[in-house]
């Protein structure tokens, strides 16, 4: 298994996204590499090393480096231990709030030649002026990707000494706002334009596979959060299948959406989920009036679940009226719906159907095809490797378990991505909802193995999402 899943991620290196990375997807990435085995120290020290061989190529003779209580701070002491034998100056920012990884590198220099000055307060900064003004190169190592609102002190005053000091500024991945940095070496990936780049060893699955980094960006409920502040999702389903649309619907709530209404011909007593009545047996076009309302109160509208072949119209017509859609099983049809922001999740063959591509077994051949036809949407093409894509990223998941055949998987993953949909971007969504329900689903393998049942996987998606990962 190994050695196949070497030869996946090989084969995935041309959908590897380049150029100038967010900070939001950095972490994400950090985390999803971490979950392979990289740990955090692991990545500091490779950053570290390389940030001391870039101190090195200035060929300096008095260095000062500034260091932050974050990864970023680690960074730079990690290169200060790397470059004991220049004697560095190493301004360390002390205090509560300092991340276990930056102190382990602190406690390190306790055995290195170098010079440690702890710095609590604006004070302690003005005292080392003669060290601002003979350094002929400083380290920014102060704040990195984590920074959140505005520089406070001591690290205020660290930047102004820092731009008045004739030295050489080095920033670390990213230069700390309001400094003046001369040169930026960023790791991984530039964060910002003019960056120079070190490879630090992070694994190519951590960014073209998801991964528990995928769920960082789901916010927590505020505490004064009230009913409807997790999002209200719309089901527009059922008839020939009755149980589809409830499926998704629960999927919806276990990912956080506050309130899920099912407009169907069937009712399932299901008391969490409000029933909006179909008349008939069919969802046709004497409902459109009923849902039309329905659809403007929804944050997120789901539509296919259960459906049958008969409503397609339906589906077409009520759309262009939804701001956020999920357009699964029945509803993936041609001609496809299209609405402002949707995300489509077919299997094999209802992307086929939809499309008139057959997608191959091949795994390159099936995301080429996937992004090909993510022209109108995100699509999230169902397998034994997920492939999502919204026209430009490509992203593969391999969570899930062949016990997830059972019918009704794929509802609830509906449902999950459109919980997802109400706070996360379309792609994201997917990504998210593919790896959180594919996770639940190995999860219960462990439990249940060839005896799953759909039902199963929603007292297990909670813990996935919001235990970003679930371990």
């Amino acid at each position: 298994m190994r050695q196949k899943s070497g030869h996946i991620v090989a084969t995935a290196i041309e959908f590897a996204e380049t150029g100038i990375i967010t900070p939001e997807r950095m972490r994400s990435v950090d985390a999803n590499a971490q979950a392979l085995g990289l740990s955090s120290l692991q990545m500091m020290e490779s950053a570290g090393r390389s940030l001391a061989d870039a101190v090195r190529s200035q060929k300096p003779s008095q260095i000062l480096m500034l260091c932050g209580k974050g990864n970023n701070g680690g960074d730079g002491m990690v290169a200060a231990r790397y470059l004991q034998d220049l004697q560095p100056v190493v301004c360390v920012i002390v205090g509560s709030g300092m991340t276990p990884e930056s102190a382990e590198q602190l406690r390190l220099l306790d055995y290195c030649r170098v010079e440690v000055v702890p710095v609590f307060c604006r004070d302690d900064v003005t005292a080392l002026a003669d060290n601002f003004s003979r350094a002929d190169l400083i380290v920014d190592a102060l704040l990195g990707t984590g920074l959140r609102g505005v520089v406070k002190e001591p690290v205020r005053s660290c930047i102004e000494m820092a731009n008045l000091s004739p030295a050489i500024i080095l920033s670390a991945d990213i230069p700390t706002p309001g400094i003046r940095a001369d040169h930026i070496l960023a790791f991984h990936r530039p964060k910002i334009a003019g960056s120079s780049v070190a490879d630090i060893g992070i694994p190519l699955e951590a960014e073209v596979f998801t991964g528990p980094g995928d769920l960082l960006s789901l916010r927590k409920k505020r505490p004064d959060a009230h009913k409807g502040s997790g999002g209200e999702v719309l089901v527009i389903g059922g008839g020939p299948y009755q149980g589809a649309p409830y499926l998704c619907g629960l999927g919806a709530l276990r990912a956080g959406a506050d309130i899920v209404r099912i407009a169907s011909p069937v009712f399932e007593p299901v008391p969490e989920l409000i029933y909006e009545r179909l008349e008939g047996e069919l969802i046709g076009a004497e409902h459109i009036d009923r849902i039309l309302p329905l659809i403007d109160r929804a944050d997120v509208v789901v539509m296919g679940n259960g459906l049958g072949s008969r409503s397609h119209h339906v589906v077409r017509a009520l759309a262009p009226s939804c701001r956020r859609v999920v357009f699964d099983a029945d509803a993936l049809r041609s001609p496809l719906p299209e609405a402002k922001d949707c995300i489509y999740t077919p299997h094999a063959g209802e992307f086929e159907r939809m499309t008139g591509v057959e997608p191959g077994e091949d795994m390159i051949v099936r995301a080429h095809a996937v992004r090909a036809a993510a022209k109108k949407g995100t699509v999230l093409l169902k397998g034994w490797i997920d492939i999502i894509s919204d026209g430009s990223r490509v992203r593969f998941n391999r969570t899930g378990t062949p016990a997830m055949t059972t019918g009704g998987t794929g509802d609830v993953l509906a449902g999950v991505i459109a919980g997802l949909f109400c706070q996360m971007p379309a792609f994201e969504s997917a990504c998210g909802g593919a790896y959180a329900t594919g996770k639940a689903g190995m999860d219960i393998g462990t439990i249940h193995e060839g005896g799953m049942l759909a039902s199963d996987l929603l007292s297990y998606i909670p813990k996935i999402l919001f235990g970003k990962g679930g371990g």
